[in-house]
Formats: structure tokens, C-alpha cells, sequence
């Protein structure tokens, strides 16, 4: 018997619909299922049962992130029921919903790994936040319209000054997300690397860069022309946020912890995009 965890957002599941119907079943099955709301306001690091088998998340790529972040560190395998629209990230559609929960009870799946980032932000006042990412971690403008310059390190050696709206730091998995919106190439998401993409750089030949997943990142905030101070935002997939200002500097890395996805379908990455682009 399994023991299932269904991860639910509300704003997709009215009234818990269909997680009412993964839970009948499941139960026909003789299986034991539990369903935890996913916060939008705040990250969840309890109340989780910690005997999970898997965890079957319903909604879109946003709750598969926030499941993702809210179970760091839990080793539960992840996969998802798309509620949302595109659905990169999620394995099953509501059609096929009571034959892949057949599958997944039979034992009839893969698991991949999918490696995250890890960004510790550095105030010139002291203090440190840390935060963790599936898809990405952004750096973007706050408040002003105007360009920010950011200063751009790898492995401790000097890359290059990008004159900017933003940065994305981004996995494999987030290839589809914020990244392929701002131009990045897309990547098979089991695939092991770390890209940079400029937000709408002031320059024609600054692109995306493709690193290696053991380099080190490190992305400065220097002084601006005409003693502007700068001030950006760091987001980590979408979710937690913190503040730097001219003299602060964030720096990533590939995280020591893994998200674990379930796959049921043998559909190449390359078909599976071809499916998301013709619907």
C-alpha cells in the first residue's frame, strides 16, 4: 500500500474536485491518500505526513514550483495533473486522470532527477538571504524604469558587465519558463547545466551562456553613472523575494538537494513540446 500525497491548489480545484476523485480512487484501490492546500502566501515547511510515498500536485508549473519549495529536502517523488494552461512541468491530463493513477499504484513509472540552484544574496550592511529553485533565479529592476547594470563573475573571473532590465539564472527544467519568454534556448530538462539570460540587454551581442552545473556564479551590483543608486529584486522561482542595492551581490550555485519527478510517458521532450506548441 502507498501512501499519497495530494497537493492541491484551490484556485484550480474548486471545491477539491478532482482531488476528491483521485482520493476515491485511490481508496478503491486500497491505497492512503492525504490533501494539503498549497499556501500563496507562504512557504510550508511542516504538517507534511512523512511517510509519503509520492506526491500527485494539481494545477499548473506555478504549484509544481511551490510544491517543489515546500517539500525541499522531504525526497518525495513529484508529478502533476495539469489544472493550469501550457503545463510543462505536469505528466498527466484530467483525461487520462483514473489510467495513470492505475499506472502509478501498479509501480508503472520512472523517476527523474532534476537539479536545483542554491543563491545566497550579500548586503554590504551584512545580513545574507538564501533561497532555493527549480526553474530559476531572477534578478530584475525594482521600482525605476531604468537600465541596471550588473557585473557578472563565474568561477571567480571576471565575465562581463551587462547593461539590463534583469538576468535569469536558470536550470534545464526552467528552460520553458521565464527564460524561453526572454529568448533563452530551450534544453531537455534532464540535461545537467546552468544558463544566464539578459532581460531585454541594451546591447545586440549579449546572449544567453551556457555553464557547466559545477561553476559558481557570482552577480555583482556596482556603482551606477551620475551616482545613481541601484536597487533590484532576486526572486527565486517566482516566490521568495529579496531586495539588493549597489554593493550587494548575490551569488549561485547548483544545489546539494534534488527534486525527484515522476514520469509515465515514454514522449520525447522534443514531442512533448511539439504537443504544447500546437495546442
Amino acid at each position: 500500500m502507498k501512501h499519497f500525497l495530494i497537493y492541491v491548489n484551490q484556485y484550480k480545484d474548486r471545491n477539491l474536485y478532482t482531488a476528491k476523485r483521485i482520493c476515491d480512487y485511490l481508496k478503491l484501490k486500497g491505497q492512503r491518500a492525504t490533501i494539503a492546500a498549497a499556501d500563496e502566501e507562504e512557504e510550508r515547511r511542516e504538517g507534511f505526513p512523512a511517510d509519503c510515498d509520492m506526491m500527485i500536485v494539481l494545477g499548473g508549473d506555478g504549484t509544481m514550483l511551490r510544491a517543489v519549495r515546500d517539500t525541499k529536502g522531504l525526497h518525495i517523488p513529484i508529478i502533476g495533473v495539469n489544472l493550469g494552461t501550457l503545463g510543462y512541468m505536469t505528466e498527466i491530463e484530467p483525461a487520462s486522470l483514473e489510467e495513470s493513477l492505475e499506472r502509478l499504484v501498479a509501480g508503472e513509472y520512472l523517476q527523474e532527477p532534476r537539479m536545483m540552484l542554491e543563491g545566497s544574496a550579500y548586503r554590504k550592511g551584512g545580513g545574507v538571504t538564501q533561497g532555493w529553485a527549480l526553474n530559476d533565479i531572477v534578478i530584475s529592476r525594482s521600482g525605476s524604469l531604468q537600465i541596471i547594470k550588473y557585473s557578472i563573475y563565474v568561477n571567480g573571473q571576471f565575465l562581463n558587465d551587462y547593461h539590463a532590465d534583469g538576468m535569469i539564472v536558470t536550470t534545464p527544467t526552467g528552460s520553458t519558463g521565464y527564460n524561453l519568454s526572454a529568448g533563452g534556448p530551450l534544453v531537455e530538462p534532464g540535461a545537467e547545466l546552468i544558463m544566464l539570460t539578459p532581460i531585454c540587454p541594451h546591447s545586440l551581442n549579449q546572449r544567453s551562456i551556457i555553464l557547466s552545473p559545477e561553476d559558481k556564479i557570482e552577480i555583482e551590483i556596482p556603482e551606477c553613472g551620475e551616482g545613481r543608486e541601484q536597487v533590484v529584486a532576486v526572486n527565486f522561482d517566482g516566490g521568495r523575494r529579496a531586495l539588493l542595492e549597489t554593493g550587494d551581490r548575490i551569488r549561485i550555485k547548483r544545489s546539494e538537494e534534488a527534486a525527484c519527478f515522476i514520469r509515465l510517458n515514454q514522449v520525447s521532450f522534443l514531442e512533448m513540446l511539439h504537443r504544447k506548441m500546437q495546442g
